[in-house]
């Protein structure tokens, strides 16, 4: 009883604010609000200016691109990582902290710090015509082609540490006696961890794709950080749109709108999981 009463305090500021906060920007998406919030009702009026608004639809293809490569690369990558750490390696505890640092870092100081490498005059480029490839260029942070791979480049960095932790979790829960089985059979290493680690390791997998996912969903800092959008919109992504047109454009109908949006699809990516860790819960109980 008495745990119950200590918690009514925080029930509360998660109903309120979170809550609360949710629902107001819900409702503000069906009104007319330039810069300051209105309760007039118009429907479906933002949704179709901004599904109609071509920033929007560029942002969204970037961030779909940005997600596709970055999860891909981040889940293939720690795993890998969790892998060569759990071949009992000396200095393991060293290798761990060392990919596991840049998860520690912020998006702003990853941006930073991959915008320096990246930039024509003092990164990757630089560093070519230093060493005497004078013709060598690596112009990605200006092409609108390949800019948004520069910010994939970057989160998989800053992201794969903690698949790997959640993997070598996984990995050290598998029973070694499945691995002297392969053995003796003549399983190769690399078959071994494809067609019988990688099932074992499922929920670590669905954790990892899920906050990834949502991570993806409201990338933010980096870009500000590392291409502020540019060049033009080449490197938007819906986050941004919801931020410029909320305190530079004036529009919070419209960036209202675009965030409901954004709310959406990481409730449609939570909703599966949540029900299928759960409901998996009630059965086994039953």
């Amino acid at each position: 009883m008495a745990a119950t009463i200590a918690l009514i305090p925080a029930a509360l500021v998660v109903l309120v604010i979170y809550v609360g906060c949710m629902l107001w920007t819900i409702r503000l998406s069906f009104t007319s609000s330039k810069l300051l919030p209105v309760l007039d009702w118009v429907g479906l009026t933002q949704y179709e200016r901004l599904f109609g608004n071509e920033r929007f639809l560029i942002a969204v293809k970037n961030i779909f691109t940005f997600g596709v490569f970055t999860i891909i690369g981040c889940l293939v990558l720690g795993f890998l990582l969790a892998v060569f750490i759990d071949q009992r390696i000396r200095g393991e505890a060293v290798f761990r902290t060392i990919f596991l640092y840049p998860y520690a870092m912020s998006h702003v100081v990853t941006g930073l710090a991959w915008q320096w490498f990246f930039n024509p005059m003092l990164g990757f480029e630089k560093l070519g015509h230093d060493l005497g490839f004078t013709n060598f260029t690596f112009d990605w942070l200006i092409n609108q082609d390949m800019v948004i791979y520069t910010l994939v480049i970057a989160s998989i960095w800053q992201g794969s540490g903690l698949v790997m932790c959640l993997m070598l979790a996984g990995l050290r829960g598998v029973d070694e006696s499945l691995w002297k089985a392969a053995r003796i059979d003549g399983v190769p290493a690399w078959r071994y961890y494809l067609s019988i680690v990688l099932p074992l390791l499922r929920p670590m997998i669905v954790t990892a794709l899920v906050l990834l996912s949502i991570s993806v969903i409201k990338l933010y800092d980096l870009v500000v950080a590392m291409t502020h959008g540019g060049p033009g919109v080449a490197s938007d992504v819906p986050a941004k749109f919801v931020m410029d047109h909320l305190f530079d454009r004036n529009n919070v109908g419209l960036a209202t709108a675009a965030a409901t949006m954004m709310f959406i699809t990481v409730a449609a990516i939570l909703a599966p999981w949540i029900y299928a860790r759960y409901a998996s819960v009630d059965g086994g109980r039953a």
